[in-house]
């Protein structure tokens, strides 16, 4: 008897769960529709099927993340832009020091006047920058 009981204890295999999902539903999709279900699908993150109809079905809350890449490239070059732009800044000040330590007046003033018109290219540039960002982020940032 005391084997019997050993045996009907452990009986191997998985725990069975408290609450087993034992009803089940079939639908039938056309191809547009299955199409669109894929989509939303791969666009949830989610590894199951069943319980991404699940959370649909009982408005639970489905979080998509579309990442677009040409707005990722966009922002890092505008970042790279920003880089510069401050390692300009850092160096015009650095190059006026030394041009009024290194120079008299008469040349530190002709080489001023070639860094100022060197400048007012950067800051049309600048400007133009400025606009794409502005009509970038109108373009994409209303989707």
């Amino acid at each position: 008897m005391n084997d019997q009981s050993k045996r009907q204890k452990n009986k191997g295999g998985r725990k069975p769960k408290t609450d087993p999902c034992v009803h089940r539903y079939v639908f039938r999709l056309n191809d547009n529709d299955n199409n669109k279900f894929l989509s939303l699908f791969e666009a949830s993150g989610m590894d199951n099927k069943a319980q991404f109809i699940t959370s649909l079905l009982f408005s639970r809350e489905i979080k998509t993340v579309k990442i677009d890449k040409g707005t990722v490239d966009f922002y890092m070059r505008l970042t790279s832009f920003y880089a510069q732009f401050r390692a300009i800044g850092v160096n015009y000040n650095q190059v006026v020091k030394l041009l009024y330590t290194h120079f008299t007046e008469k040349k530190a003033a002709a080489f001023l006047y070639r860094l100022e018109k060197n400048t007012a290219e950067l800051a049309v540039l600048c400007h133009k920058i400025m606009e794409l960002a502005h009509e970038f982020n109108s373009q994409n940032l209303e989707k």
